[in-house]
């Protein structure tokens, strides 16, 4: 009980910043939450997907190839199913709509990062903004001619509260940040892979 008392009023001396670095932190672990289990989600599907595709599509199978892909119908999948029903119905160019394809699929993979990376820059700001407001209040006319050197120095300790979980929320958000990246990174890997397959099998097709 007494911590608790003691974290409100870390949490109050922080001042009012206090409250909007609490709301980028909220938003930190929601996209945090939302990213993980997005991105666990499409790792086990692909790699799944991956090994079932890859046969079908060199013994060309593109009927069967197609219904798999519908049947998944993840990020990957879409890419693939685009380029199988591009080169069925005869399409020419089928590499640009691959990479049309592959660009709408990371914009979907890379939804709410950006966020994430804006409280990497704005959370600091803001607790230096809740330590200077601190501080002005700590070395007010007032206090000195009253003689309260101690109110002084320690309301200065309870303005750095701000700018520490500023610090914190920053160090979070970019931790996520980079996790997912490197998530993103894989997928458009699988992404690439699956592009250069198709194209290479619907060349040998066409060269016979």
């Amino acid at each position: 009980m007494e911590s608790i008392k003691e974290g409100f009023h870390l949490f109050r001396a922080g001042g009012p910043i206090m409250y909007l670095i609490l709301l980028c932190s909220f938003i930190v672990l929601s996209i945090g939450i939302e990213r993980y289990l997005y991105y666990k989600n499409i790792k086990a599907n692909n790699e799944k997907f991956m090994a079932e595709l890859k046969p079908l599509i060199e013994d060309s199978k593109w009927e069967k190839a197609s219904e798999l892909c519908q049947e998944n119908g993840g990020i990957v999948a879409g890419v693939a199913s685009r380029g199988i029903n591009c080169f069925t119905q005869k399409v020419v160019n089928i590499e640009s709509v691959l990479e049309g394809e592959a660009s709408l699929a990371v914009a979907k993979l890379k939804a709410n990062l950006n966020h994430l990376d804006t409280i990497v820059t704005i959370a600091p700001l803001l607790g230096l903004l809740g330590t200077v407001i601190g501080m002005i209040g700590s070395f007010s006319v007032m206090n000195v001619k009253n003689g309260q050197p101690l109110a002084i120095t320690g309301g200065v300790g309870e303005a750095l509260v701000a700018t520490a979980s500023g610090l914190c929320v920053a160090v979070l958000s970019m931790l996520l940040y980079s996790y997912f990246n490197h998530q993103l990174d894989h997928v458009i890997t699988e992404i690439e892979e699956v592009s250069i397959m198709l194209v290479r099998q619907i060349k040998q097709e066409e060269a016979s």
